[in-house]
C-alpha cells in the first residue's frame, strides 16, 4: 500500500472539507481545505460551485481513492437535505473523475483512529494532529475530519490488503 493518495471528504452545503493524504511507510498530509458557499446564494449555485471546486482538486491531486463520509444526522431537516445534495455532487465529482468511492460511518472512521467509536471530535483532531505531526490541530472541524476520513480509508486499506478482513465501508 505503499504511496497510495486518498482524498477523504467531509460533506456539508455551507463547509465542505477535504484532505488529500498519502501513505508512504507513514501517513502524509499533502494538502487540504474548506469549500465554502454562502447561505444567501441559491442552492442550485451553491451545489454548483462545490462540484467545480471539488472537480478541480480531484484534477490537481489525482488521489487513487476518495474516501466519503457516510451520513448521519442530528441536525434539522432543512440541513440534512442540504447535506445529502451537497453529498450527491461530491459523489458525481469523485466518479467523474473515475476515482473509486470508499464511504465510513462517523463511527467507524472514530474508532479507526482513536479505538473508539464513541471518542468525542476534540478527541479526533488531537489524533489527526498527532498521526500526522502537525504543528496545530486541524481547523474548522469539517478540516480535522476530512483529515481523519482519508486517514480511515488508508488504514483500512492496509489491512485489507494483508488479508486482515474487509473494511466496514458502507
Amino acid at each position: 500500500m505503499s504511496g497510495a493518495r486518498v482524498m477523504g471528504i467531509d460533506p456539508g452545503l455551507s463547509e465542505t472539507g477535504w484532505a488529500v493524504v498519502e501513505s508512504h511507510p507513514d501517513e502524509a498530509l499533502l494538502a487540504s481545505g474548506v469549500i465554502r458557499t454562502a447561505a444567501r446564494t441559491p442552492l442550485p449555485e451553491r451545489l454548483r460551485f462545490i462540484h467545480e471546486e471539488l472537480s478541480s482538486l480531484l484534477g490537481t491531486h489525482r488521489p487513487a481513492s476518495v474516501a466519503v463520509e457516510d451520513m448521519f444526522f442530528a441536525g434539522t431537516a432543512p440541513t440534512i437535505r442540504g447535506t445529502l445534495e451537497a453529498r450527491g455532487v461530491i459523489l458525481l465529482a469523485a466518479s467523474h473523475a473515475r476515482c473509486p468511492i470508499s464511504e465510513y460511518h462517523p463511527r467507524t472512521v472514530k474508532l479507526a483512529l482513536t479505538g473508539s467509536g464513541g471518542a468525542a471530535k476534540l478527541q479526533v483532531r488531537r489524533m489527526v494532529e498527532r498521526l500526522l505531526r502537525l504543528e496545530k490541530p486541524p481547523k474548522p472541524n469539517d478540516l480535522s475530519d476530512a483529515i481523519a476520513i482519508a486517514l480511515c480509508h488508508l488504514r483500512f486499506s492496509r489491512r485489507k490488503a494483508r488479508g486482515q478482513g474487509e473494511s466496514p465501508e458502507r
